[in-house]
């Protein structure tokens, strides 16, 4: 992903054919070191494409995935059973959020 993002920020910043030493000197920048294998393979795969394409190829194939969630999980059940699949809803959000709390044994985040 890292090398993938800096080909990436390459491409908007006007490089519109980002080479493996450009994608290696944007993540040296930052400290990160790139893993050359994987870095070629990239390239290689990237070579001669146009990124605007790609975004938007990707882009289209990422709103066709179902992304279905609780929102809609929810929504038929509360159509099927009214006001009393919400309310036996609430005390299982309760009970959740109690199981949270005794996982961390009194200790916080930054204690």
């Amino acid at each position: 992903m890292k090398h993938l993002a800096a080909y990436l920020l390459l491409g908007l910043g006007g490089n519109t054919s980002p080479s493996a030493s450009d994608v290696k000197a944007v993540l040296e920048s930052v400290g990160v070191e790139a893993d050359s294998e994987r870095l070629e393979k990239l390239i290689a795969e990237l070579e001669g494409k146009d990124l605007q394409e790609l975004i938007s190829q990707g882009t289209e194939k990422l709103a066709s995935i179902p992304s279905g969630g609780a929102a809609a999980g929810g929504a038929p059940a509360a159509a099927a059973g009214g006001a009393g699949a919400a309310e036996e809803a609430a005390p299982a959000a309760k009970e959740e959020e109690k199981e949270e709390s005794d996982e961390d044994m009194g200790f916080g985040l930054f204690d």
